[in-house]
């Protein structure tokens, strides 16, 4: 029966993830923001490509569209598995982020996944995380200038700061009880493939960055679009 649910939560999160804000976006702009920029159709390359208002709308709908149904998915659980909930919101998410990744009515070419992972690192609705995370990241970017790195770095500090909170008490699991341990084990290599699968679509990034050419982060629309 367990393993129906996290097939379901990871269809359902899947089928939200589908939702490729920046390709509509892009539409209703009058261009297909994959032919523009580096030809990706998340947030950075709309804010590069068509200004700050598309890179915030195109974030808020790859953000939303993991965070609302780890929202319900949290609600669902909780009074289910009190002490393993988390699980399965972690579930909905990974789905959302394939999803946005891998959207199968554009050739599985979706976006890197990065404002998709952040809704539901806010879905699992740890004030603490979300602040050290959030701040973390600003001071990576702001440091760098290089949304890859920042990106590459959130999801690497996601998984040990998930970690350390998991075994400190901080989160949902008792891992005092072998049950909610093993939840709290299978959650945690969870959330080691979010990481792992930000880190391959960044890749070409990580190449331009070696290679001294990788774009610096900037709000400048790009001339002639």
């Amino acid at each position: 029966m367990t393993i129906l649910i996290r097939i379901i939560c990871l269809l359902a999160g899947y089928g939200c993830g589908l939702l490729e804000t920046g390709v509509i976006y892009g539409k209703l702009a009058g261009i297909d923001i994959r032919e523009h920029g580096s030809g990706n159709s998340g947030t950075t390359n709309a804010l590069r490509v068509l200004g700050f208002k598309a890179g915030l709308v195109v974030f808020l709908g790859d953000f939303c569209k993991s965070f609302i149904p780890c929202l319900i998915a949290r609600f669902i659980f909780k009074g289910i598995y009190p002490d393993a909930y988390l699980l399965y919101v972690l579930y909905v998410g990974f789905g959302a982020v394939l999803g946005h990744v891998f959207p199968f009515y554009l050739g599985f070419k979706g976006g890197k996944g990065i404002a998709t992972i952040a809704g539901t690192v806010v879905g699992l609705l740890e004030p603490l995380m979300i602040l050290i995370l959030f701040i973390l990241f600003a001071s990576a970017l702001a440091i760098s200038r290089y949304m890859s790195v920042a990106s590459i770095l959130l999801m690497i500090e996601f998984v040990i700061v998930y970690i350390i909170f998991g075994l400190t008490g901080q989160l949902c699991f008792n891992l005092s009880n072998p049950g909610s341990k093993m939840a709290f084990i299978e959650s945690v290599v969870i959330a080691v493939l979010f990481a792992l699968l930000a880190i391959f679509k960044h890749k070409a990034n990580i190449i331009r960055l070696i290679n001294h050419e990788e774009n610096k982060f900037h709000f400048k629309k790009q001339k002639g679009v």
